[in-house]
């Protein structure tokens, strides 16, 4: 049981993480460009106005898929309660991987709503009328 309880626990790093940074970067998005923290992307550095639209949408992403992450990643680690060391480690792992799509998955939308947004310069796209 205690084999089980650490692996859950380190199962839960990334869902946790994606819900408390995604949070972070909704309420008090990094101010400063910087190269050490915040999403880093060549498009979202190119000024103050889509580093803070890169947060926010990122922020929007991680929360939303990091409880629907927390919520699919313990189906199988209770299917493996009271389970072997190895079973558990080898599910513990796997879900530990898929974890990983959704986490740098969330690129891809980012960027795809960073590039409808601002064009390569990083200024804003004229909105057509309606």
């Amino acid at each position: 049981m205690g084999f089980w309880l650490f692996m859950l626990s380190t199962n839960l790093l990334i869902p946790v993480l994606m819900i408390g940074i995604g949070w972070y970067f909704l309420k008090k998005p990094p101010k400063n460009i910087n190269p050490l923290f915040g999403y880093r992307t060549t498009r979202s550095m190119k000024n103050v106005d889509t580093w803070a639209f890169a947060h926010q949408t990122c922020g929007k992403i991680w929360v939303r898929w990091g409880w629907v992450v927390l919520v699919v990643s313990l189906i199988p680690m209770l299917a493996v309660l009271g389970k072997d060391e190895d079973t558990i480690g080898w599910v513990s792992t796997a879900v530990c991987l898929l974890q990983l799509i959704p986490l740098l998955g969330s690129i891809v939308p980012v960027e795809r709503a960073l590039k409808k947004t601002f064009d390569e310069s990083g200024n804003r796209r004229e909105k057509l009328p309606e």
